[in-house]
C-alpha cells in the first residue's frame, strides 16, 4: 500500500501496477521525485469530486491553477520497467483500451485528470466522492475518458471533509495543502 499524507492526516491508497503500468509508474515518479509537495488542492465538489496535482497550485490563489503539468520532455520508469517520455506538454500517453483497463470511476478511485486531448493526462489526478461512471473512458455516454489507477484505502473520511470545505469557484477559500506525497 501506498501512503500520502495530508497533515496532520494520512490516506492510504492502493495502486493496481500491473494494469496501468504507465500511469502508475508516472504517479510514483512524480510522488518520489518530490513534485507533489507544497501543492493545493485547486478543485472541490462535494458529492463529485476533489483534484489535485496541477503545479500552479503551489500557490493556491494562481490564475493557472488547473492548467499546469507534470516536467514536459522528462522520462519514467513504467510499473512494466519500461521507460516512458512525457509530452512537450508534460502529458504521458494514453493507457486505455484493454479489457483489463475496465475499472469505473466508482466512489474513493484515483483518476487521471485530463482536457480530454490525446496525452493531455500527466500529473493532475482527482478521487471520485461518489460513482462518476459518465467519467468512464469506456462509459460511451459522454466524451469524458478518465482512466482510474488507484483507489483509497483507509482516510476517505478525511477526503469527504476536505471536499466540504467552502469554496470559490471550486476552489477552497482556504487553501489545503499536501505536504508530502510518498510511495514505498
Amino acid at each position: 500500500m501506498e501512503r500520502l499524507s495530508i497533515f496532520p492526516f494520512a490516506i492510504i491508497v492502493s495502486l493496481p501496477l500491473s494494469l496501468l503500468t504507465q500511469y502508475s509508474g508516472n504517479f510514483i515518479d512524480l510522488a518520489n521525485s518530490g513534485f507533489y509537495d507544497g501543492i493545493h488542492f485547486h478543485r472541490c465538489v462535494p458529492d463529485f469530486i476533489c483534484q489535485f496535482g496541477c503545479p500552479y497550485a503551489k500557490s493556491p490563489k494562481s490564475s493557472k491553477c488547473g492548467c499546469g503539468n507534470a516536467p514536459p520532455n522528462t522520462t519514467f520508469q513504467g510499473c512494466d520497467n519500461k521507460p516512458y517520455k512525457r509530452t512537450a506538454d508534460g502529458g504521458i500517453p494514453d493507457e486505455v483500451g484493454a479489457d483489463n483497463q475496465k475499472i469505473t470511476n466508482d466512489r474513493a478511485t484515483l483518476a487521471m485528470a485530463n482536457t480530454g486531448a490525446p496525452q493531455s493526462g500527466g500529473s493532475q489526478f482527482f478521487i471520485n466522492l461518489r460513482h462518476n461512471k459518465f467519467l468512464d473512458w469506456f462509459d460511451k455516454s459522454s466524451p469524458s475518458s478518465h482512466p482510474v489507477f488507484g483507489k483509497v484505502t483507509e482516510g476517505f473520511d478525511i477526503v469527504e471533509k476536505i471536499s466540504k470545505v467552502p469554496t470559490h469557484n471550486e476552489s477552497p477559500k482556504e487553501p489545503i495543502e499536501m505536504l508530502s506525497i510518498r510511495i514505498s
